[in-house]
């Protein structure tokens, strides 16, 4: 199997880099690292750069000041000028309402922090685990349910991490393991070979699972050195993309999954339901729709996790039932994804 990956991954470098500059923004730097730390970090510029009214500056400093605005440049180009409506500069852009503190919003939704065994691992489910790979995510997502995570307990050093690789190693009902963070596709792909290479010589582990927004938010993030790795592992690979509308998917994106799906990964998606982003039957159909054209099947609708911050999100569960039960009338069930929510302390999804 090995081999064969690397006999495929000759051929593919050629198809990523004629992919990669036919669909490169001319504004975009040439590689995802460069994206990554010209990422927009002010909230005026990103005001500026989309024509929005100076009076909204006021409430996204507000909102800035409880979570850092961070948008590349590639996903910027997908947002429409002007228009605050605009279902991915609403996932992105900071507000007033985030300084808001309901009852029952908090800052560890999950209560992650009572299933951490060793730094930089999550141990919440039979049979897998997560790793926090990378502290960073290459864009910040207003809803995110690790938007008060405590990464700098959680960024292990290669050594520190031989605590977590012996957790994995003493537990043989492990099957999986998970790279999460952040995004574990933020962290340099020479520390992702690593710590890979790592994981595969644990025998009992059968699955590597790859949880991230990078390929659809920097799709150059696809690149030789991450499908090197990729496809010299033993393990099968499962990548788990996060898109919640169909306007994040442009030709770049699609040029990534197709990298990814060529290196033998399996795609999966999941999204979060978002008032006023993608809480209607059409928006969801279109997004099933759109994420199959790009080989990616959907998995997860989540409710949103009640993260402080993020109340004005919140679709409630009976809304988000009558919402799923209408799509079952557009899609085929394999374009179905399934509603759930998150519960601290039980051993699964609970579907709704």
């Amino acid at each position: 199997m090995i081999t064969r990956r690397r006999a495929f991954l000759q051929e593919n470098i050629i198809i990523a880099a004629s992919e990669a500059q036919s669909h490169r923004d001319a504004r975009v730097p040439s590689t995802w690292q460069q994206q990554l730390t010209h990422a927009i970090r002010d909230p005026q510029i990103l005001c500026e750069r989309l024509g929005l009214s100076r009076d909204w500056l006021a409430v996204a400093r507000i909102g800035h000041d409880l979570f850092d605005v961070c948008v590349p440049e590639a996903y910027l180009t997908r947002i429409a000028h002007a228009d605050i409506n605009d279902p991915l500069l609403r996932q992105v852009m900071p507000l007033g309402d985030e300084a808001l503190t309901p009852q029952g919003y908090v800052v560890d939704p999950l209560e992650e922090a009572d299933h951490r065994p060793a730094k930089g691992l999550i141990h919440k489910y039979a049979g897998r685990v997560l790793l926090i790979a990378s502290p960073n995510c290459a864009i910040n997502c207003r809803y995110c349910f690790r938007r008060h995570f405590p990464y700098s307990d959680n960024s292990p050093s290669r050594a520190q991490w031989q605590e977590a690789l012996d957790y994995l190693r003493s537990d043989t009902t492990l099957h999986e393991a998970i790279l999460s963070g952040g995004d574990p596709l933020a962290a340099n792909d020479r520390q992702l070979a690593w710590l890979v290479e790592q994981l595969e010589s644990i025998a009992h582990l059968k699955r590597l699972r790859i949880h991230t927004r990078l390929p659809v938010v920097i799709p150059d993030r696809v690149d030789d050195a991450l499908l090197g790795w990729l496809t010299s592992t033993r393990l099968q690979t499962v990548v788990v993309l996060h898109i919640n509308h169909a306007n994040e998917i442009d030709q770049a994106v699609v040029d990534a999954c197709a990298r990814l799906k060529r290196a033998g990964a399996t795609l999966l998606n999941q999204s979060v339901l978002l008032r006023g982003i993608n809480d209607d039957v059409a928006t969801l159909a279109a997004l099933s729709e759109r994420l199959f054209e790009a080989a990616i099947l959907p998995y997860y609708l989540h409710v949103l996790d009640p993260v402080q911050g993020a109340a004005h999100f919140d679709v409630p569960d009976d809304e988000a039932r009558d919402l799923v039960a209408a799509l079952r009338d557009h899609l085929p069930g394999f374009l179905m994804p399934r509603l759930v929510r998150e519960i601290p302390g039980k051993g699964s999804k609970t579907p709704l």
